[in-house]
């Protein structure tokens, strides 16, 4: 019997049993990749249609923001759900100790083991999902140890303490090496009729900028300054490309109906003209270049496509979200919110806030996160207030210089690239969300460099 011929109560009924299943969950991760640097959020310049076909068809965070702007500590975000300071991997790499110098010595070895040991004292993701029944992947970047560890059923990434397991090893030929790993992976769940987590975090836009010709001739033509912010723009369009390929992948497997895609980048970028280096006020900074990051959900059929939302959104919403889209219990002690019933909707999401928090690259104290806080910073509405602290900077101080030690207080719907500094004007809006601030996470330790009790005419 044709499908068309079937009772309309019984198609009703099939079409709920099939929604019932739980969706796939696609990961889409970029790598040091700026907020503005996309076709969807208007850049004149990159072109990245495939991504802007899923923007489109998804519910678009374009006010998105990621906590942290340093890979490590923004991916594990991604993957628990929790602030840096809450799964203690706030930088990159520990600190070298004294005694131990050299990277692979068994004193730093044992810092770098208890660093993973600290993240997973929380369950991550692929780790709640198994208990769903997910099968799971990891391709691309992936740092704390091996990925079965995490619950991933499948990976690429060797993992520290294996050699070079220090951030992907293996991992991170994806994409720029081709997609075959994903698609077999794809391939495997699909005839295995089990639901699957894909965490593709490619290595992409990433340092080395090494695009191929064709596109670096490309974004040249297009009389780019420099070489180097053309293949950097060539990259972001390589990136594209791949993403491209997964989506049709889905698409080619019947999958696109029954799968969730969530879209971020771990931190931004933007591109020194000079070198191939980032230029100040992007990565590892507080600032919207280093923080601020489009988040795109879609779920064709379930989320409402097309939705431009221009509420704020933290990607500490990921985890919560796609448990509640798989079924899984969310636990009470995330801090992020369950975006599933207003994206179905297409209404109003309750935050109101966003809040992140600068590490220093290397962690001084495993421990103690405060050691090496730098900034603490607070959205609420169109004002942000930026806090800058005395933690130990380590070895990547040239990130944060520091030089402005008062409070910054920014209009960011006037002046989203942060080019004013309003809190002289606005004290008592100073007062106000350095409050939220201690109320959100209350920092004893360290030392705000100019306290925002001072009187307003000495932060000018």
């Amino acid at each position: 019997m044709k499908l068309r011929l079937l009772p309309p109560l019984l198609l009703l009924a099939l079409s709920l049993t099939l929604r019932a299943a739980p969706p796939n969950i696609v990961l889409i991760i970029s790598d040091d990749h700026a907020w503005t640097d996309y076709g969807f959020m208007g850049h004149p310049k990159i072109e990245t249609p495939n991504l802007d076909k899923l923007a489109s068809r998804s519910a678009l965070f374009p006010r998105g923001y990621v906590p942290t702007a340093l890979c490590r500590p923004a991916l594990a975000s991604f993957a628990n759900g929790l602030y840096a300071h809450q799964h203690k991997i706030t930088g990159n790499d520990p600190a070298v100790p004294a005694k131990g110098k050299a990277q692979e010595s068994p004193d730093y070895r044992a810092l770098r083991e208890k660093l993973i040991g600290n993240f997973y004292q929380h369950p991550p993701l692929p780790r709640m999902l198994a208990e769903k029944g997910y099968l799971s992947h990891q391709s691309g970047k992936w740092w704390e140890g091996a990925p079965r560890r995490a619950g991933f059923t499948h990976g690429m990434t060797r993992g520290f303490p294996e050699p070079g397991g220090r951030h992907g090893d293996d991992g991170l030929k994806i994409g720029r090496e081709g997609m075959a790993p994903v698609f077999d992976f794809i391939d495997h769940a699909t005839a295995e009729k089990k639901p699957f987590l894909l965490w593709y975090a490619p290595f992409m836009p990433h340092t080395p900028h090494t695009p191929p010709d064709r596109l670096f001739r490309k974004y040249k033509a297009k009389g780019t300054q420099s070489d180097h912010v053309a293949r950097y723009q060539a990259m972001v369009e390589w990136f594209d490309e791949t993403c491209g390929q997964l989506i049709d992948r889905i698409e080619e497997k019947g999958l696109t109906s029954n799968t969730l895609f969530v879209y971020v980048a771990d931190n931004g970028w933007i591109q020194n003209p000079g070198n191939p280096g980032y230029a100040p006020r992007s990565k590892q900074s507080a600032n919207e270049g280093g923080t601020r990051q489009p988040i795109l959900f879609s779920w064709p059929g379930v989320i409402q496509a097309g939705d431009r939302k221009e509420q704020l959104c933290s990607s500490i919403d990921i985890v919560p979200t796609v448990l509640a889209a798989a079924g899984a219990e969310v636990p009470a002690a995330l801090p992020g919110l369950n975006l599933l019933p207003v994206l179905k909707a297409g209404a109003p999401t309750p935050r109101t806030e966003v809040y992140g928090e600068t590490f220093a690259h290397d962690i001084a104290n495993l421990d103690q996160p405060e050691d090496s806080l730098i900034y603490r910073w607070v959205i609420d509405g169109k004002w942000k207030l930026l806090l800058t602290y005395d933690g130990k900077l380590g070895s990547h101080a040239a990130s944060h210089p520091r030089t402005e030690k008062r409070p910054q207080l920014f209009d960011l719907l006037a002046d989203p690239h942060e080019d004013t500094n309003l809190a002289a004007a606005h004290p008592e809006v100073v007062e106000r969300l350095a409050g939220k601030l201690q109320s959100w996470w209350p920092v004893t330790k360290r030392q705000v460099l100019t306290k925002w009790t001072d009187a307003p005419g000495e932060w000018r």
